[in-house]
């Protein structure tokens, strides 16, 4: 059938079980002296996440023309920081919160010391697995280093902890549109870029290819933490794994806070349209990306 709709929910299926499997491949249990550590990490990386960063980095490694199961090991990395971030997101010390989708948290199953060092294992072994060479032999090794800078700077304070940081100096203060966004752009939006990105410089990507997926992939991260602020106001607890109305309760800056739902809304699908126009170029080969920021401005968890 030529012209049959693209099946997003099959394709997430398919690739996040692909994820999961290499996930297993890369970070199985062991009974020994890694027993603890092993079992705290692992509890957090396979408690069902929607896998939506790897997945992007192997959807930007086909609109290029790459095969994703060289992606794969770049896939799993970022799933690990990602979910060594919510960890410690999760902290007393941070957001203090008890549930992450749908379960207790690290630190209510394995303690607050646990926790910390069960992420800082993951983030740590998302960069021996960004390098180790017989999962890399694939790919030039310009592009690999090209890939671990990025990912780096994404994680880092350039990215993800200086978005944390601002989070945390902005909560219960007065804060203008700029500086949310700036703030969103490094704590969500740097880890979802350097996805998007690193897939496409993996699959062999042209530079003016690599620089137009980065920009959908700066609207759809944007669009992805606005879509966040709203389902705090108006999710549902059973749908989305975890209570809303923690970012009130902590009087965090949101879009909602300074624009109003409504207003928040209309600049998440504003975000969603720029990101769509951005793919035209890539043609029939970036209809999972084009469908996945579909599912981002709709999704309910």
């Amino acid at each position: 059938m030529e012209n049959a709709p693209f099946d997003l929910k099959l394709y997430l299926k398919e690739n996040r079980d692909l994820v999961e499997a290499a996930l297993e491949r890369y970070l199985p249990f062991k009974e020994g002296i890694y027993k603890d550590i092993l079992e705290a990490m692992r509890y957090s990386l396979f408690a069902g996440g929607k896998r939506l960063r790897p997945i992007l980095c192997l959807a930007a490694t086909e609109a290029v023309g790459g095969e994703k199961e060289i992606a794969l090991p770049v896939a799993c990395a970022l799933e690990m920081i990602h979910t060594y971030s919510l960890i410690h997101d999760d902290l007393p010390a941070m957001d203090n919160d008890d549930l992450r989708r749908g379960k207790p948290t690290n630190h209510k199953v394995f303690g607050e010391a646990m926790a910390i060092l069960a992420g800082d294992g993951l983030l740590t072994e998302a960069f021996a697995l960004l390098s180790h060479p017989d999962l890399t032999q694939n790919i030039p090794a310009d592009r690999v280093v090209q890939v671990i800078n990025l990912i780096a700077q994404a994680a880092g304070y350039k990215g993800m902890v200086g978005g944390q940081v601002m989070d945390l100096n902005y909560t219960g203060k007065e804060i203008d549109l700029e500086a949310l966004e700036t703030m969103h752009r490094h704590k969500t939006g740097a880890l979802i870029v350097a996805a998007v990105k690193s897939g496409a410089i993996v699959g062999g990507g042209k530079a003016e290819e690599i620089d137009a997926l980065g920009e959908y992939a700066v609207q759809i991260g944007l669009a992805f933490q606005i879509v966040d602020d709203i389902l705090d106001v108006e999710g549902d607890v059973a749908e989305m794994g975890k209570k809303p109305g923690s970012d009130a309760a902590q009087n965090k800056a949101t879009y909602p806070r300074l624009l109003g739902l409504s207003q928040a809304k209309e600049k998440a699908k504003e975000c969603i349209k720029k990101a769509i126009k951005l793919l035209e170029p890539f043609g029939k080969k970036a209809l999972p990306l084009k469908a996945i920021a579909e599912y981002i401005e709709k999704r309910r968890k």
